[in-house]
């Protein structure tokens, strides 16, 4: 669950934050309450007659997602198996198409649902009479119907937890925590977890992201000055074609930043206003237009001149 290199390297827009509960899918905790979304993977044949029968009232009732998604096997598909049995130990049915369907629509007409069915694993050729392999259904709730009968229960908090702290997050990925009874026996251990992706709402990200795009206009722009024909007006040298890169663009784009204030060298210096960088496309919409933003998160972590209308970096890289 934990973020990659590349969520580091290219955060995503809006914060995301992945909390890892252990519970049951018969157990109604009000944290779990008014998702857009709960998955039930290969679940309910897990669940013996007593459980299933608590199920849908929990899942569609209480926690009442705006959509639920229900994989299961489709026991047809099992006589193409080696061994024609139940797919696991554990399973305490297995349902043909009939069963399973004729399931879940009296359980959307219940909670007003409507439900779609599909699967995956295609069967080979000469067997597709006996359907997916695992066959899914897709319910949506039907805002209109939607009566919201539980909203005014009691806040229950039956699923646990532990929230590592953010700076600890790096040192501790995982704790092990144990359930002892009154008596110290040991009764269940479960794994917990909680981790933060980075995100362009976190300041230091979006310093970090924003800084890469503008040195990287800027080192294209400088490499394109270096090359290119430049003639000296007072004490600043300036080019005389174009400094905009020809890929990543469209013709407009180029046209417009071609429009802006050039960049230009003084001495040993290379400098690109301000007005040009913020014309770039990725720089544009994460400042969302703002100048005075950009100019504000760039002077934290790159180099401005004095009256803060460029950025500034060695001509030369030595």
């Amino acid at each position: 669950l934990s973020p990659g290199v590349g969520g580091f390297i290219i955060p995503r827009e809006l914060d995301l934050t992945i909390t890892l509960y252990r519970g049951s899918a018969v157990q109604k905790d009000s944290r779990l309450r008014g998702f857009d979304l709960i998955t039930c993977i290969e679940l309910i044949e897990h669940l013996d007659s007593e459980d299933l029968a608590k199920f849908p009232e929990v899942v569609f009732g209480y926690f009442s997602p705006g959509m639920v998604v229900i994989s299961t096997p489709n026991s047809e598909f099992n006589p193409l198996f080696p061994a024609s049995t139940f797919r696991n130990p554990d399973h305490r049915f297995e349902w043909d198409r009939k069963q399973f369907q004729t399931w879940a629509l009296d359980v959307g007409k219940l909670y007003s649902y409507s439900v779609e069915f599909t699967g995956v694993g295609d069967p080979p050729a000469g067997a597709e009479h006996v359907g997916y392999c695992t066959q899914i259904g897709v319910f949506q709730k039907n805002i209109a119907k939607a009566t919201g009968s539980s909203i005014s229960e009691p806040e229950e908090h039956v699923y646990e937890v532990v929230s590592i702290p953010r700076e600890a997050a790096t040192r501790v990925r995982r704790m092990r925590i144990r359930m002892v009874n009154s008596v110290g026996v040991p009764t269940v251990e479960m794994d917990v977890y909680r981790t933060s992706y980075p995100s362009l709402q976190q300041r230091k990200y979006f310093r970090f992201t924003l800084s890469i795009e503008v040195v990287k206009a800027v080192d294209l722009m400088k490499s394109r000055f270096l090359r290119g024909l430049r003639k000296k007006e007072g004490d600043r040298v300036v080019p005389l074609g174009r400094c905009t890169p020809q890929h990543g663009l469209t013709e407009a784009q180029r046209a417009e930043i071609e429009q802006s204030p050039k960049p230009y060298s003084v001495g040993e210096n290379f400098y690109v206003p301000l007005e040009r960088l913020i014309i770039y496309p990725k720089v544009n919409h994460l400042v969302a237009g703002n100048m005075e933003k950009l100019r504000t998160v760039l002077a934290e972590g790159l180099r401005l001149n004095q009256d803060q209308t460029a950025v500034q970096v060695e001509l030369v890289d030595y």
